[in-house]
């Protein structure tokens, strides 16, 4: 008998571009001011009643995102790197409230002004530590689409 873990990747690797409506100082603060951020991070329908950043390198940072069903998955995670307004590099791990560590993944975040809007670029590695983990990596297309289009309707709301 095999289970997830030697049938499914272990590893994935996601970039997605997207041209916000917003200018470049907007979706950096969404990006990095805890406030903003719970606003928009996880996918759709998703809530996130914990988010404590510091968004320098070295800063620490910790989500909770809520699912609809009540269920809590926490993040934790590193600033690496932090090149205002153009990059944001982190590590990330997600949780279990146990500390139970299922995934860890480095993103990079670069944003491109485009005139009054701004190119986002997500590239997200992540390596799966928990044999839950291929389920999860398998989502991360859709889970970070999502995230990026709630980011969009937050930042063009506001830039409005």
């Amino acid at each position: 008998m095999t289970d997830a873990s030697t049938t499914l990747p272990m590893t994935r690797e996601v970039t997605l571009t997207r041209l916000i409506g917003a200018p470049r100082a907007l979706v950096w603060a969404a990006w990095t001011e805890p406030e903003r951020l719970a606003q928009w991070w996880g996918p759709h329908h998703f809530t996130n009643p914990v988010c404590k950043i510091d968004a320098r390198p070295g800063g620490q940072w910790l989500i909770h995102m809520k699912a609809p069903d009540g269920t809590v998955y926490p993040m934790t995670g590193t600033f690496t790197q932090i090149e205002k307004p153009l990059r944001l590099v982190f590590k990330a791990f997600a949780e279990a409230l146990d500390g139970t560590k299922y995934l860890e993944s480095v993103t990079e975040v670069t944003f491109e002004e485009q005139g009054a809007r701004t190119r986002l670029t997500v590239t997200a590695k992540a390596r799966g530590l928990h044999p839950a983990a291929p389920q999860m990596l398998a989502g991360m297309d859709a889970g970070w689409s999502q995230s990026l289009e709630r980011l969009a309707a937050l930042v063009g709301t506001a830039a409005k």
